[in-house]
Protein backbone atom coordinates (compact mmCIF):
# COMPACT_ATOMS: atom_id res chain seq x y z
CA UNK A 1 0.00 0.00 0.00
CA UNK A 2 1.42 3.43 -0.97
CA UNK A 3 2.38 5.68 1.93
CA UNK A 4 2.78 9.44 1.63
CA UNK A 5 5.97 10.81 3.21
CA UNK A 6 5.88 14.58 3.08
CA UNK A 7 5.46 15.61 -0.54
CA UNK A 8 6.45 12.20 -1.86
CA UNK A 9 4.72 8.88 -2.21
CA UNK A 10 6.42 5.68 -1.01
CA UNK A 11 5.11 3.01 -3.38
CA UNK A 12 7.41 -0.03 -3.70
CA UNK A 13 6.54 -2.87 -6.03
CA UNK A 14 5.88 -6.31 -4.66
CA UNK A 15 8.96 -7.89 -6.24
CA UNK A 16 11.23 -5.12 -4.90
CA UNK A 17 9.86 -5.66 -1.39
CA UNK A 18 10.33 -9.42 -1.55
CA UNK A 19 13.86 -9.13 -2.94
CA UNK A 20 14.82 -6.54 -0.34
CA UNK A 21 13.36 -8.65 2.48
CA UNK A 22 15.28 -11.74 1.32
CA UNK A 23 18.56 -9.83 1.06
CA UNK A 24 17.97 -8.18 4.42
CA UNK A 25 17.42 -11.52 6.14
CA UNK A 26 20.61 -12.86 4.55
CA UNK A 27 22.72 -9.85 5.59
CA UNK A 28 21.41 -9.87 9.16
CA UNK A 29 22.00 -13.61 9.40
CA UNK A 30 25.59 -13.21 8.25
CA UNK A 31 26.13 -10.48 10.82
CA UNK A 32 24.69 -12.61 13.62
CA UNK A 33 26.84 -15.56 12.50
CA UNK A 34 29.97 -13.42 12.72
CA UNK A 35 29.00 -12.35 16.24
CA UNK A 36 28.55 -16.02 17.13
CA UNK A 37 32.00 -16.78 15.70
CA UNK A 38 33.41 -13.91 17.78
CA UNK A 39 31.97 -15.51 20.93
CA UNK A 40 33.48 -18.87 19.98
CA UNK A 41 36.90 -17.33 19.31
CA UNK A 42 36.74 -15.35 22.55
CA UNK A 43 36.19 -18.62 24.43
CA UNK A 44 39.17 -20.21 22.61
CA UNK A 45 41.44 -17.26 23.38
CA UNK A 46 40.37 -17.29 27.02
CA UNK A 47 40.99 -21.04 27.23
CA UNK A 48 44.44 -20.62 25.68
CA UNK A 49 45.32 -17.89 28.18
CA UNK A 50 43.98 -19.88 31.12
CA UNK A 51 45.77 -23.06 30.06
CA UNK A 52 49.13 -21.78 31.24
CA UNK A 53 47.84 -21.23 34.78
CA UNK A 54 48.94 -24.62 36.07
CA UNK A 55 50.54 -27.84 34.84
CA UNK A 56 48.85 -31.23 34.98
CA UNK A 57 50.89 -34.42 34.94
CA UNK A 58 49.84 -37.11 32.48
CA UNK A 59 49.79 -40.60 33.98
CA UNK A 60 48.03 -43.93 33.43
CA UNK A 61 44.85 -42.67 35.13
CA UNK A 62 44.55 -39.45 33.10
CA UNK A 63 41.18 -38.77 31.51
CA UNK A 64 40.71 -36.31 28.61
CA UNK A 65 42.30 -33.00 29.57
CA UNK A 66 40.86 -29.66 28.52
CA UNK A 67 42.21 -28.21 25.30
CA UNK A 68 45.22 -25.89 25.81
CA UNK A 69 45.81 -27.07 29.39
CA UNK A 70 49.52 -27.16 30.20
CA UNK A 71 50.76 -30.70 30.83
CA UNK A 72 53.94 -32.68 31.47
CA UNK A 73 54.90 -36.32 31.02
CA UNK A 74 57.94 -38.55 31.45
CA UNK A 75 59.00 -41.12 28.87
CA UNK A 76 60.80 -41.26 25.53
CA UNK A 77 60.23 -40.54 21.85
CA UNK A 78 59.93 -43.13 19.09
CA UNK A 79 62.16 -41.50 16.46
CA UNK A 80 61.49 -44.25 13.91
CA UNK A 81 57.77 -43.58 13.45
CA UNK A 82 57.35 -39.87 12.82
CA UNK A 83 54.93 -37.88 10.66
CA UNK A 84 55.25 -34.65 8.69
CA UNK A 85 51.95 -32.81 8.41
CA UNK A 86 52.08 -30.99 5.09
CA UNK A 87 50.71 -27.60 4.06
CA UNK A 88 51.54 -25.86 7.33
CA UNK A 89 52.29 -22.15 6.88
CA UNK A 90 54.53 -20.20 9.25
CA UNK A 91 53.66 -16.67 10.40
CA UNK A 92 56.01 -15.22 7.76
CA UNK A 93 54.24 -17.11 4.97
CA UNK A 94 56.78 -19.89 4.44
CA UNK A 95 55.48 -23.39 3.69
CA UNK A 96 56.56 -26.37 5.75
CA UNK A 97 55.55 -29.22 8.02
CA UNK A 98 54.50 -29.90 11.58
CA UNK A 99 56.68 -32.67 13.01
CA UNK A 100 54.59 -35.23 14.92
CA UNK A 101 56.51 -37.71 17.06
CA UNK A 102 55.05 -40.59 19.15
CA UNK A 103 56.01 -40.44 22.82
CA UNK A 104 55.82 -43.43 25.17
CA UNK A 105 55.11 -42.36 28.74
CA UNK A 106 56.52 -44.19 31.77
CA UNK A 107 52.99 -45.46 32.32
CA UNK A 108 53.24 -47.43 29.06
CA UNK A 109 50.80 -45.22 27.14
CA UNK A 110 51.47 -43.34 23.93
CA UNK A 111 51.00 -39.66 23.09
CA UNK A 112 51.56 -37.71 19.89
CA UNK A 113 53.84 -34.70 20.36
CA UNK A 114 53.88 -31.81 17.91
CA UNK A 115 57.54 -30.76 18.00
CA UNK A 116 56.92 -27.65 15.91
CA UNK A 117 57.19 -26.30 12.39
CA UNK A 118 60.06 -27.02 9.98
CA UNK A 119 60.55 -25.57 6.50
CA UNK A 120 60.34 -27.58 3.30
CA UNK A 121 63.54 -29.10 1.96
CA UNK A 122 65.13 -28.10 -1.33
CA UNK A 123 62.17 -29.84 -3.00
CA UNK A 124 59.25 -32.00 -1.95
CA UNK A 125 61.13 -35.19 -2.76
CA UNK A 126 63.74 -34.26 -0.15
CA UNK A 127 62.23 -34.52 3.33
CA UNK A 128 63.85 -32.58 6.17
CA UNK A 129 65.88 -34.45 8.78
CA UNK A 130 63.80 -34.71 11.96
CA UNK A 131 65.77 -37.27 13.98
CA UNK A 132 65.50 -37.16 17.75
CA UNK A 133 67.04 -39.17 20.60
CA UNK A 134 65.06 -42.04 22.07
CA UNK A 135 66.55 -41.40 25.51
CA UNK A 136 64.45 -40.85 28.62
CA UNK A 137 63.17 -37.31 29.12
CA UNK A 138 60.35 -35.17 30.44
CA UNK A 139 58.24 -33.11 28.06
CA UNK A 140 56.02 -30.12 28.75
CA UNK A 141 53.43 -28.56 26.48
CA UNK A 142 49.78 -27.82 25.83
CA UNK A 143 46.96 -30.22 24.99
CA UNK A 144 45.56 -29.75 21.51
CA UNK A 145 44.11 -31.60 18.53
CA UNK A 146 45.69 -32.26 15.15
CA UNK A 147 45.29 -29.46 12.57
CA UNK A 148 42.16 -29.85 10.46
CA UNK A 149 41.41 -28.46 7.00
CA UNK A 150 38.66 -25.91 6.50
CA UNK A 151 37.23 -28.16 3.76
CA UNK A 152 38.36 -31.71 3.09
CA UNK A 153 38.41 -32.33 -0.66
CA UNK A 154 38.05 -35.86 -1.97
CA UNK A 155 39.63 -39.07 -0.74
CA UNK A 156 43.08 -38.86 0.82
CA UNK A 157 45.68 -41.60 0.19
CA UNK A 158 46.11 -44.15 2.95
CA UNK A 159 49.10 -43.56 5.22
CA UNK A 160 51.94 -46.01 4.79
CA UNK A 161 55.67 -46.23 5.66
CA UNK A 162 58.49 -45.49 5.08
CA UNK A 163 58.80 -43.02 7.93
CA UNK A 164 58.66 -40.13 8.31
CA UNK A 165 55.29 -40.23 6.60
CA UNK A 166 54.30 -37.01 4.86
CA UNK A 167 50.55 -36.39 4.88
CA UNK A 168 48.14 -33.50 4.47
CA UNK A 169 45.83 -33.19 7.48
CA UNK A 170 45.81 -36.83 8.63
CA UNK A 171 43.25 -37.71 11.28
CA UNK A 172 44.13 -39.15 14.67
CA UNK A 173 42.47 -42.41 13.60
CA UNK A 174 44.66 -42.66 10.47
CA UNK A 175 47.87 -41.98 12.39
CA UNK A 176 47.07 -44.48 15.13
CA UNK A 177 46.10 -47.11 12.57
CA UNK A 178 49.44 -46.94 10.74
CA UNK A 179 51.32 -47.12 14.06
CA UNK A 180 49.71 -50.45 14.84
CA UNK A 181 48.70 -51.94 18.18
CA UNK A 182 49.68 -49.38 20.82
CA UNK A 183 48.05 -48.37 24.08
CA UNK A 184 47.12 -44.72 23.68
CA UNK A 185 46.71 -42.27 26.52
CA UNK A 186 43.24 -40.84 26.86
CA UNK A 187 44.64 -37.55 28.14
CA UNK A 188 45.28 -35.77 24.86
CA UNK A 189 45.14 -36.14 21.09
CA UNK A 190 48.42 -34.24 20.75
CA UNK A 191 50.73 -32.15 22.92
CA UNK A 192 52.17 -28.89 21.56
CA UNK A 193 55.76 -28.96 22.78
CA UNK A 194 56.73 -25.86 24.75
CA UNK A 195 59.00 -23.41 22.95
CA UNK A 196 61.76 -23.83 25.56
CA UNK A 197 61.79 -27.64 25.38
CA UNK A 198 64.76 -29.24 23.55
CA UNK A 199 64.60 -31.14 20.25
CA UNK A 200 61.83 -29.03 18.77
CA UNK A 201 61.45 -26.70 15.83
CA UNK A 202 59.68 -23.37 15.36
CA UNK A 203 56.93 -23.16 17.98
CA UNK A 204 54.77 -20.04 17.99
CA UNK A 205 51.65 -21.57 19.48
CA UNK A 206 48.53 -19.41 19.69
CA UNK A 207 44.78 -19.81 19.70
CA UNK A 208 43.71 -20.60 16.11
CA UNK A 209 42.13 -18.34 13.57
CA UNK A 210 41.22 -14.67 13.58
CA UNK A 211 41.05 -12.71 16.81
CA UNK A 212 37.48 -12.15 18.11
CA UNK A 213 37.48 -8.47 17.13
CA UNK A 214 38.05 -9.41 13.48
CA UNK A 215 34.73 -11.25 13.49
CA UNK A 216 33.05 -8.30 15.24
CA UNK A 217 34.37 -6.03 12.47
CA UNK A 218 32.95 -8.38 9.84
CA UNK A 219 29.60 -8.35 11.66
CA UNK A 220 29.55 -4.55 11.64
CA UNK A 221 30.17 -4.61 7.87
CA UNK A 222 27.23 -6.98 7.28
CA UNK A 223 24.93 -4.87 9.47
CA UNK A 224 26.10 -1.71 7.67
CA UNK A 225 25.23 -3.33 4.34
CA UNK A 226 21.79 -4.20 5.73
CA UNK A 227 21.25 -0.58 6.73
CA UNK A 228 22.44 0.61 3.32
CA UNK A 229 20.03 -1.79 1.63
CA UNK A 230 17.12 -0.35 3.65
CA UNK A 231 18.08 3.20 2.71
CA UNK A 232 18.34 2.27 -0.99
CA UNK A 233 14.98 0.50 -0.81
CA UNK A 234 13.25 3.53 0.66
CA UNK A 235 14.94 6.17 -1.52
CA UNK A 236 14.49 4.25 -4.77
CA UNK A 237 10.79 3.78 -4.12
CA UNK A 238 9.93 7.39 -3.27
CA UNK A 239 7.98 9.08 -6.05
CA UNK A 240 7.13 12.72 -6.50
Amino acid sequence: MPVRIGSRLFAPSGWATLLTAALLVMLLSLGRWQLHRADEKRALYEAFAAGAGSTQRIDEASTPIDRYRHVEADGHYDPGAQFLIDNMIAADGRAGYFVITPFLTHAGQWLLVNRGWIALGANRAELPAVGVSAGARSIRGRVNSLPRPGIRMGQTPALAPPFPIRAAFPSIVEIRAVLGDRLWSGAAETVLLDANEPDGYLRQWAAPGFAPMRHVAYAVQWFALALTLCIIYVVSNLKS
